[in-house]
This record gives C-alpha cells, sequence and structure tokens, in this order.
C-alpha cells in the first residue's frame, strides 16, 4: 500500500510536500515509532504488568500524549487503567484500555486488557514481582480519508486511481508478561510485549508484530526529614531500554522530589552508536518533567524537546498524567512501595 498523505486541497500542496520530506528524512525513526509515554512510571500497567496492584488498595490512572503537534496528523495517544491490590491473596488485578492514532486517515491501534501480579516477599529487603497481560486489540484505518500521490497535480487534486483497501479492521489476540524485583531504594524490571507476535497485516499478507523486550530500573537516594520540620526529599536515577526487532531505544533521567512537588530531566535516545543504517546519532529528545501531588492524586506534565534533525519541525510532544488512589490499607499492614518515580505516592 502507498504511503497516504492528507487532504489539504490544493493550496496546502507546498505544505504537504515539506511534511513529506520530514517524514522521508526521518523515515528510521518512524519505523521504529511504537506508542510510548515520557513519564513512562507514571503509566504502570503498560509499562509491565507487574505493577498491576502496586498501592495497598485501588488507583486510577489517566495518561494522555501528543506528538509531533506541528505536524499534520501526527501521534494522539491515550491510556486509562483502573488497579487494586488484594491483601488476602498477594495479588494485584487492573484493567487497561489503550488507544493510540495516526494521520489524518485515522491510523489507529485500540486494545483492552487483563492484568495480574502477584507479590513474593523474598526477605526483609527485596519483593519479587511477576505479572501477565492478556489483551485483545483492533487496527483500523479510514481510507477514504486519504490523498494519495497520483491525486496530486500542481493545479488540482484528482480522483485517485487506487483501489480500496479490502480491509479497514483487523483484530487479534495478544499477551505480555513481566517480573519486577525492587527493594526500599533499588527497583529493576523485564517486560516482554507481543509475545504472540499476532498478524497486524490490512492487506491479507503477513505482518506480524516482533515482541518487545523492555528492561528498566533505578536508584532512589532518600535525604532530608531527620527532623519533624523537614520534609524528606529524594533523588531518583531510572532508566528504561527497550528492543523491538532491529530498533533500539534508551530512555534515562534524574527525578528530584519534594512533597507536594517533583520535577525531572530525561534524555532520550543512544548516543554513543550511529544509526547502522543512515549513518547519523540516535538523538531524539530532551524531556522536562514536573509533578504536583495531594494526598490521593498526583497530576504530572511533560514536554519533549526534540533534538534528531527534526528540530525545528516537530512541536516536541506534550503529555499529561493523573493518578488517583483510594482505598488504601492502613500504613501499618501496607507492603512495602516501589520506590520508583511516579509508580508510588508513598514520597
Amino acid at each position: 500500500m502507498k504511503r497516504a498523505i492528507p487532504n489539504y486541497g490544493t493550496k496546502g500542496f507546498i505544505p504537504v510536500l515539506v511534511c513529506i520530506v520530514l517524514l522521508c528524512a526521518g523515515s528510521f525513526s518512524l519505523r521504529a515509532q511504537a506508542p510510548q509515554f515520557s513519564q513512562f512510571y507514571a503509566a504502570p500497567l503498560y509499562l509491565a504488568p507487574s505493577f498491576a496492584g502496586s498501592t495497598d488498595g485501588s488507583r486510577l490512572v489517566l495518561n494522555y500524549r501528543n506528538q509531533w503537534p506541528q505536524i499534520p496528523g501526527a501521534f494522539v495517544t491515550y491510556a486509562f487503567s483502573f488497579d487494586h491490590y488484594f491483601h488476602n491473596y498477594r495479588s494485584g488485578v487492573g484493567i487497561l484500555m489503550f488507544r493510540d492514532q495516526a494521520g489524518t486517515g485515522r491510523l489507529a491501534t485500540t486494545h483492552g486488557g487483563l492484568v495480574y501480579s502477584y507479590n513474593f516477599q523474598i526477605d526483609q529487603n527485596w519483593t519479587l514481582r511477576p505479572g501477565m497481560q492478556f489483551m485483545y486489540a483492533q487496527r483500523t484505518v479510514d481510507f477514504h480519508r486519504h490523498t494519495f500521490g497520483d491525486q496530486i497535480t500542481l493545479d488540482e487534486i484528482l480522483p485517485t486511481t487506487m483501489v480500496p483497501n479490502p480491509l479497514e479492521r483487523v483484530g487479534y489476540f495478544d499477551a505480555s508478561s513481566s517480573m519486577l524485583a525492587y527493594s526500599r531504594n533499588i527497583w529493576a524490571g523485564l517486560a516482554v510485549d507481543h509475545m504472540m507476535q499476532p498478524n497486524q497485516s490490512m492487506t491479507q499478507e503477513e505482518s506480524r508484530i516482533p515482541m518487545k523486550f523492555s528492561l528498566f530500573g533505578g536508584y532512589r537516594y532518600y535525604f532530608g526529614g531527620s527532623y519533624s520540620q523537614q520534609v524528606q526529599e529524594s533523588i531518583s536515577l531510572a532508566m528504561i531500554y527497550k528492543n523491538q526487532g532491529r530498533f533500539n531505544q534508551l530512555d534515562a533521567g534524574v527525578y528530584w522530589s519534594r512533597d507536594p512537588i517533583s520535577l525531572g530531566l530525561l534524555y532520550r535516545g543512544i548516543p554513543f552508536f550511529n544509526n547502522h543504517v543512515h549513518g547519523i546519532f540516535n538523538n531524539d529528545a530532551l524531556v522536562l518533567m514536573g509533578g504536583l501531588r495531594t494526598n490521593n492524586m498526583r497530576i504530572g506534565y511533560s514536554y519533549d524537546f526534540t533534538i534528531s534533525r527534526m528540530i525545528n519541525s516537530t512541536g516536541g510532544a506534550h503529555e499529561i498524567s493523573i493518578i488517583y488512589q483510594f482505598n488504601q490499607g492502613a500504613p501499618s499492614k501496607r507492603q512495602g512501595s516501589i520506590p520508583c518515580p511516579d509508580a508510588q505516592m508513598y514520597w
């Protein structure tokens, strides 16, 4: 199938060409593009099913991301999750709803899944949490909203000779698994997505999604709070490395937290290795984050500053997260909290 471009009429012909050139220049990044959140610990069930039930009660999480808003019809991502920890069964159970949409042709992936994790207390310091997710996904596109290359002339938009694809919707089942280990200050985990490698082709051919491996972890250092008038502060170092097929991505950042606010700076890219296809550095973005916490709620905002060759053309990315916790257990009976930023609120 030819790559479709937005229908802006003749007056929009030049901007459309500019967008095409930019997209082609960044084709490596786009081929590797997968739905993601810069505030990855603020989307815990999407990051890894082991985070289901990682509080001592119920939790609602809302995530919104608008990536590259200056490019018409770029990437918009939504996520909603709810999870609860069952003390008697040492288990976390949750649901995750997710939608990612791109382009004026509304190429979208929507999935819903059930998430489960179990809490193993290895000793007084370390906890182990395996997790699983089972989901159903649909991939859709509206071919009637596309303008194809054979329609564009310098004077007008002509009827297309392209035959609409017989499939505008395809559905498939998939699964994920993960393992998380943590103590009071350290955490590390591994998540494997697309374990069933489903066929997402909309052309009645085969286009299987390769498995995605995510390795994440970090360290949190607490200071202050030794006197009643002081508020405890912390500095966290966090990272996530992702591999899917031939593509790799590294996010690494530092976070500062002092109740009720938190700030973070994150770098996305792999600076010491060139893109093996185009011979360019794999620098993507610098991300600034800020969060505000109340007793039960945390609101976070982040902005991605593009530092790749598309620096003047994307408009970065805006992201908002809202985490609300309720029905929490008594402090004396709570499980050990996970120290990674945003995933928990016991700062």
